[in-house]
């Protein structure tokens, strides 16, 4: 078959190369920040769409991220691609103390003993549409609660981050296409005012 494997990828590579990418965490990272900062739409729009992504990955509903984070970020008017992009927050690296963290918390808020038990099992099924009734009280309901003071601090850190990342970006790459911070250094032919779309 033309452009297959010489070699074909074991299931022990893949889940590897999931875990720990073989160009590095480093480079990937660097992937998706490119990604997020080269796109086509106003900083607030990227930000926004970013923070929704960030703030599904907290949710324990392994496999509905991009969805939840999209059909936020469409409510709030914020860019779908970035949307998609910030639910690379919840990694394999990052979900275990992301499920630890909501847990603790909202078992804490709710007055209950964070020492449940809870089978590794249980973890595998967050994904399973069929089993959210069943798990919804001794899992998912303290770990969603739990997810939303962590997920609005990381909203609150990462938005201004991004937005003013992403316009001094469109700056230096397309001079002129939002309007300088001071009149007198325009060098005129001047910008329109609705240029960087909306703030």
């Amino acid at each position: 078959m033309l452009f297959q494997r010489r070699n074909p990828v074991s299931f022990k590579q893949r889940l590897r190369e999931i875990v720990w990418p073989r160009k590095g965490l480093t480079r990937q990272l660097s992937y998706y920040r490119l990604r997020v900062l080269r796109l086509s739409a106003s900083p607030r729009a990227v930000a926004t769409g970013v923070c929704a992504g960030v703030f599904a990955s907290w949710l324990p509903f392994l496999g509905f991220h991009v969805l939840i984070a999209v059909s936020t970020a469409f409510l709030l008017r914020g860019n779908l691609v970035a949307a998609a992009l910030g639910t690379a927050f919840a990694n394999p690296l990052t979900l275990p103390a992301i499920w630890a963290a909501t847990w603790e918390i909202g078992h804490q808020m709710l007055g209950r003993d964070g020492t449940a038990t809870v089978s590794i099992e249980d973890v595998f099924h967050l994904h399973d549409p069929w089993r959210i009734a069943e798990l919804w009280g001794p899992v998912l309901k303290p770990m969603t609660i739990g997810a939303i003071p962590p997920a609005l601090i990381s909203v609150l850190v990462i938005y201004p981050l991004t937005y003013f990342a992403v316009r001094s970006f469109q700056v230096r790459r397309r001079p002129g296409a939002m309007p300088p911070p001071q009149a007198g250094l325009t060098s005129g032919g001047g910008t329109s005012p609705g240029a960087d779309g909306m703030l």
